[in-house]
């Protein structure tokens, strides 16, 4: 039985140890990364330009890249269609980028192939596999444990090499608000990749979609795509700061507006609502909305809310800080 290897708190404390490398900045790290989309969206249209940018060293939108060699497994593709898929995206094209349209299964000597392969290019930064469902085989074991069973491969092959590797894969068809619910299978593959995309268009006759980004050491964003020309281009990007910012209702905004040369105002939610000239909230709503945003947004422009229940109602409390202000907590 191999002993246990632990370190000390102090030493992670006090020891710099190496940052998650990202090869493609802000977005794509080192480690596992799952791609997933719903069929004939353009999943491997936005794979390969991905692979020709890291190849190249050239940026993806407006993210720079870090050049090595890539490999793509196009497992679902001749090379006939990719030589196709080049001739619309590229007028040139980097020795660097390999392509193979068939591979071993995962329990039958995938991991072993890419070994072999890293041996021959050993300055690799970026391994494509489209798709999951072609590497894997069907099990006896249940759903989560094939699942978790089939990643956990391939991020620890990622992992000891210190490269990035995309699968990609598929999404259910049902709706779901939280769009990560989607992914086709068991938390098992969402939970033990390091990052998850998924790309979901607005319709099916729409060229606009939208790529929703979450991971361990990559922020929370979301883009919004535009298909053109066979190519993915970048019409907007939004990350967590200012997404998290847009949640915040209006009328929060003018309240704090409203705040303004007021140290103290005192009265219940109609009255609040009057004295702002405020038509559209109902006053059941903009209390909800006081309690919810004030740890956050109200502790954050310096106003602290409290309220008092009386018998005529609920009597709020608005309280202009001085500095930083405070965590909004009643005393």
């Amino acid at each position: 039985m191999q002993k246990l290897q632990t370190v000390g708190a102090d030493t992670l404390l006090y020891e710099p140890l190496e940052k998650p490398s990202f090869v493609v900045g802000g977005l794509i790290p080192t480690g596992l990364t799952l791609f997933c989309g719903s069929q004939k969206i353009g999943k491997s249209w936005l794979m390969l330009k991905l692979c020709l940018c890291v190849s190249q060293g050239i940026p993806l939108w407006d993210m720079p890249t870090q050049e090595g060699d890539v490999l793509y497994l196009c497992l679902e593709d001749t090379f006939c269609r990719i030589q196709d898929r080049l001739f619309r995206l590229t007028d040139e094209a980097s020795g660097r980028l390999h392509f193979a349209v068939a591979s071993d299964k995962l329990s039958d000597g995938l991991i072993v192939q890419l070994e072999d392969y890293l041996k021959e290019y050993p300055d690799s930064r970026l391994i494509v596999i489209d798709t999951l469902q072609k590497v894997r085989t069907a099990s006896k074991d249940n759903a989560y444990a094939s699942d978790y069973g089939d990643i956990s491969l391939i991020k620890d092959f990622a992992d000891r090499h210190s490269l990035a590797v995309i699968v990609v894969h598929h999404i259910r068809k049902q709706n779901d608000s939280d769009v990560f619910n989607k992914v086709s299978g068991t938390t098992g593959l969402t939970g033990s990749a390091d990052a998850t995309f998924v790309l979901q268009q607005e319709s099916r006759a729409s060229n606009a979609a939208k790529l929703y980004v979450t991971g361990r050491d990559t922020p929370y964003q979301e883009f919004t795509l535009r298909f053109r020309d066979c190519s993915w281009e970048l019409v907007e990007r939004k990350e967590q700061e200012q997404l998290a910012k847009e949640a915040i209702p209006d009328v929060l905004f003018r309240l704090v507006d409203f705040m303004q040369g007021r140290e103290e105002w005192t009265g219940t939610a109609t009255e609040l609502l009057e004295a702002m000239g405020e038509t559209g909230t109902p006053p059941n709503i903009m209390t909800k909305r006081l309690n919810e945003y004030r740890a956050g947004f109200l502790s954050e422009n310096n106003i602290c809310y409290s309220y008092h229940r009386k018998k005529g109602g609920r009597e709020i409390s608005l309280t202009r800080q001085s500095g930083d202000g405070g965590d909004g907590d009643d005393g």
